[in-house]
């Protein structure tokens, strides 16, 4: 079996995707609550700093910065999964190798980092999570997604509310 090996920086900013294992539910904004709760439970143990966050049906994306001195952000996300795996109604399928390990049919074992290199890598980040609910097609207007640090981005001067009219190159080349 191979190793997976993560890029680590620590006390670095990290972008996350996070996806659930059926792409066609809508478990993460269903359970919002849930969700917001296993996050809050989680950095009580193991601080860190949301510094944007997205939340669709199906999947997330975030930007963490973790304190000084520490890089283990696998441990947060095992968690957060756990938790909130834990709070759903039983009731997925689960493949044999899910049943043998005795996990639940919820979440992709797996996420995708990715290590923050500078401001401008950081802006770009941001405005991506803060642009996704559109690129998908849930929103014309990135101020109607409920889900999102875009509103608290805006209630502190940071960016106008119609931010995401247009100009912002999603496209370009993400590390």
């Amino acid at each position: 079996m191979s190793e997976y090996i993560r890029y680590r920086v620590p006390g670095g900013s990290y972008f996350f995707t996070v996806n659930l294992l059926n792409r066609r539910t809508r478990l993460l904004t269903d359970y919002i609550e849930a969700l917001r709760d296993s996050f809050r439970k989680v950095r009580e143990v193991h601080p860190y700093h949301v510094d944007a966050v997205v939340v669709l049906p199906e999947h997330l994306h975030v930007v963490w910065t973790l304190p000084v001195g520490d890089d283990d952000y696998s441990v947060r996300w095992q968690q957060i999964k756990s938790l909130f795996s834990r709070s759903l109604p039983v009731g997925e399928g689960r493949s044999r190798s899910r049943q043998s390990k005795k996990e639940r049919g919820v979440w992709q074992r797996r996420f995708w980092e990715h290590a923050i290199r500078d401001d401008e890598d950081y802006a770009r980040h941001i405005d991506y999570i803060h642009y996704n609910p559109v690129k998908h097609g849930h929103v014309k207007r990135v101020k109607d997604w409920p889900y999102s640090s875009f509103h608290d981005y805006v209630k502190r001067g940071i960016l106008p509310e119609d931010w995401g009219g247009g100009g912002v190159d999603f496209d370009a080349d993400w590390g």
